[in-house]
């Protein structure tokens, strides 16, 4: 609800009396500060994307090591399910780790799940193939999955909610536009260590051992993200609520009891939709490149490389925009784009297979409707729910809306053209997700860029910094 006009003096007094102006361009120094707060932030996010998505990136490798062999269809199958599992128990990260942003502090809940992220993808790397251990190879791998679920439930929220915590109101869709990017950035990083270890490599030496290579690179990774959060401090907002007695002693009760409707409008009016967009233009179009369209998996890295390093500064733009038109009309603009020609855009890439340069720019054009749909969604969440249920109820619903419908996508749609035999017929499902998102959105949801996330605690994030909060 925006403050009436006597909140908003109110607010601006604080502010004065704190040397500053509610949401009021922070001085030189505060600038400085937030951007290493995003850097550090954004550097082990990262990295929790690469971890989380090189067993994508390498699926149809990953099918004839821990399956049984004979029909790789169904192997496919078997391994998108298993990678599938790890996006429905990130409801449960977000949880348990919300519940401890929001108990404990920002800060020591995702320098936990970098830590579980981390040791559980470099495991997936020295796991024995089925051949080797029978059952026991898929049953090792599906719980090596599930702790990288929980541990990314944890992760987003936090880094979103951190970030946006230290961001003046008037630049949270901007700022909060370079933790969005990192999702895309981990798909970016794992496509190129994927093409390095290939390329410096026999392709029976890959199927054979170097696919390990990418996951047990994610301990080296790890550790030095981990050295950089651990000089962060926590976020100045949480520390206010801290000093005030305002943090929640149940957020997880407090979220269902006090925000449960806003957690269910924002599932099904802006995340279910986000993650079926995130999904279909950054992994199902790949999947169908190699599957359909019969291009290998080097050409196919490459064509989705390009398009996400042409498309990844949209994510910025469009955060920006959001700071003065609103987040709704972007994101929801996006859900419209993707209903109305992912039909199109597929079929035009089945009949320029043969050329590059248009599948490059097709799979550009869907990862530019990821960057709509994604891009302010980091501010719109923040600035939905209050500050102290805002890790645990941000994370719930953006979770089961990318772990559960986005993340669901691959193996869903595989299994709908296999049985249809239709090679469009996967598009079905995010098609009328995203459908369903536009209509939600539209009626039921209200924007949030006029919120001013401060006055709750009687400040902003620039006087706070400027006084050591």
């Amino acid at each position: 609800m925006e403050p009436s006009p006597a909140d908003r003096a109110t607010g601006t007094e604080r502010g004065k009396a704190m040397g500053t102006t509610l949401g009021a361009a922070p001085d030189t120094a505060s600038e400085k500060a937030i951007w290493k707060v995003i850097g550090a932030s954004a550097a082990g996010t990262v990295i929790e994307w690469y971890d989380f998505y090189i067993f994508g990136s390498l699926a149809t490798v990953i099918a004839g090591q821990f399956f049984p062999t004979g029909n790789d269809t169904l192997s496919l199958i078997y391994t998108l399910a298993t990678f599938a599992t790890g996006f429905v128990v990130r409801p449960f990260g977000a949880a348990f780790f919300g519940r401890i942003g929001d108990l404990i502090g920002r800060k020591y809940a995702f320098l936990a799940t970098l830590v579980i992220m981390g040791g559980a993808t470099t495991a997936i790397g020295l796991i024995p193939s089925y051949q080797s251990i029978g059952l026991a190879a898929p049953a090792i791998l599906i719980l090596l999955r599930l702790l990288q679920g929980l541990a990314l439930g944890g992760e987003y929220g936090g880094a979103a909610v951190y970030v946006a915590e230290h961001a003046p109101d008037n630049k949270r869709g901007f700022y909060t536009s370079f933790i969005q990017i990192t999702a895309t950035a981990g798909l970016f990083v794992s496509l190129l260590v994927v093409l390095a270890v290939r390329l410096s490599l026999s392709a029976a030496a890959f199927n054979s051992w170097g696919w390990r290579v990418p996951f047990l690179l994610s301990i080296l990774m790890v550790g030095m993200s981990l050295y950089i959060r651990m000089q962060m401090k926590e976020s100045p907002l949480f520390n206010r609520l801290k000093k005030e007695g305002k943090v929640s002693k149940a957020p997880l009760a407090d979220s269902f009891s006090k925000g449960g409707r806003l957690m269910l409008l924002a599932l099904l009016g802006a995340t279910a939709g986000q993650g079926v967009v995130w999904y279909t233009g950054q992994f199902y179009v790949g999947l169908f490149m190699q599957k359909t369209l019969n291009i290998s998996l080097t050409n196919t890295s490459y064509i989705t490389a390009v398009a996400l390093l042409l498309a990844a500064p949209f994510f910025v733009v469009f955060g920006r925009l959001s700071d003065r038109i609103g987040r709704k009309k972007i994101m929801l603009a996006g859900n419209l784009l993707a209903v109305l020609t992912y039909y199109p855009i597929y079929m035009a890439m089945k009949a320029y297979a043969a050329n590059y340069v248009i599948l490059t720019l097709l799979v550009f054009l869907q990862v530019l409707y990821v960057t709509m749909v994604y891009g302010p969604i980091a501010a719109f969440l923040v600035e939905l729910f209050p500050a102290n249920i805002r890790y645990t109820a941000l994370s719930l619903p953006y979770h089961v809306g990318n772990g559960i419908f986005g993340g669901l996508v691959p193996t869903i749609a595989t299994a709908v053209v296999l049985k249809t035999g239709n090679i469009y017929s996967g598009l079905w499902y995010p098609i009328s997700i995203a459908a369903m998102t536009f209509i939600v959105g539209l009626i039921f949801l209200k924007e949030t860029h006029h919120v001013k996330i401060w006055e709750e605690v009687g400040g902003d994030a620039t006087a706070a910094a400027a006084q050591g909060d």
